[in-house]
């Protein structure tokens, strides 16, 4: 009898520690319900996570987003959930590295690979910056382009400047600021109250995924592509680094080897995607695509030059090798 009771005691205490180790996630994704992110890559993680671990790690992504999409970071430091994604640009006074892949004329028209290159870019020179989460993965979307709402695109320094046109915050209205546009700029969630309402008459910044799921298409009439996109933007998805430890080595491990990389791969991939379903509905929607007068390219790389040189400043002022991490990044673009 005693063996038996001693045999039920120990089955229940191996129960009850096995609960106690088991982890549950809380997911903010501030995109919203709808989008592929929310939708299709971090529910996919999610599985992944669940898988390597053996049912470890679970995780559920919460229905309505905890913070607006400026306070990802502090909404995970603060504990009021486990993983977020945040905007890069919106914490460049804090972490300066991944605007490697946000600077003007560096990148592609290649999501998946530009993303891959940003993460490859972050374990060379800058893997331990954020020192209040741990950093899961970074990504970079597609590029972010030029539109024209009038008859006229706009395909010269001079009808740019002309032009009163919403733009992105940050570097694209540092630049056009600079070029003396009339600049209209708030988050691109709140583009379409600005564009649809004819305030302006052209802008800058999103991509086109952004223009079909912020309904933009009916006010665009054409879009200068250029040879080297103009702008990027880069995201980073982080775990609290108290969630974190209380993990064992081997499911950090395991959860690591389908974030990083292979985590940013689908970022950019799903964006890819996204973007060439978005461009194919152009032609249905009457927007002209006009190749960027090279005259006009040129002038635009060279008045946007203050943007890195002010990065790369900055960056070497955090610790950052920034130099090296530019010329690495593009490096791994060129292959």
């Amino acid at each position: 009898m005693k063996l038996k009771f001693l045999m039920a005691s120990l089955s229940l205490f191996a129960a009850s520690t096995a609960a106690q180790a088991d982890t549950r996630l809380l997911v903010n994704c501030f995109f919203g319900s709808g989008h592929q992110v929310c939708t299709n890559v971090v529910p996919a993680w999610i599985e992944e996570v669940e898988r390597v671990t053996e049912g470890r790690v679970t995780a559920r992504i919460l229905p309505k987003s905890v913070a607006p999409p400026p306070e990802q970071l502090n909404a995970v430091e603060k504990g009021l959930v486990d993983v977020a994604v945040q905007f890069n640009g919106l914490i460049q006074n804090r972490i300066q590295g991944p605007a490697v892949a946000m600077q003007p004329f560096v990148g592609t028209y290649d999501a998946e690979k530009m993303s891959v290159a940003l993460w490859d870019t972050n374990r060379a020179y800058f893997p331990d910056e954020f020192e209040t989460v741990h950093l899961l993965s970074q990504f970079v979307i597609s590029p972010g382009r030029l539109y024209s709402q009038t008859n006229t695109p706009i395909n010269s320094i001079e009808e740019l400047a002309a032009r009163k046109i919403w733009v992105l915050p940050g570097p694209l209205a540092e630049i056009a600021k600079r070029l003396k546009a009339g600049v209209v700029s708030t988050p691109a969630v709140q583009s379409n109250e600005i564009i649809s309402r004819g305030v302006v008459d052209g802008f800058l910044g999103v991509d086109a995924d952004a223009l079909r799921s912020f309904q933009l298409m009916p006010y665009a009439q054409s879009n200068t592509k250029f040879e080297v996109p103009i702008y990027t933007t880069s995201f980073s998805m982080f775990i609290s680094k108290d969630t974190w430890a209380e993990l064992s080595p081997e499911d950090q491990d395991a959860i690591m080897e389908v974030s990083g990389a292979a985590l940013a791969a689908k970022f950019g991939a799903a964006w890819d995607e996204s973007s060439a379903a978005a461009e194919a509905m152009y032609e249905e929607e009457e927007i002209e695509v006009i190749e960027a007068d090279p005259a006009f390219e040129a002038e635009l790389i060279e008045a946007s030059a203050f943007i890195t040189e002010k990065w790369l400043k900055d960056a070497a002022a955090a610790g950052i090798d920034a130099q090296g991490a530019l010329d690495f990044y593009k490096g791994q673009l060129s292959k």
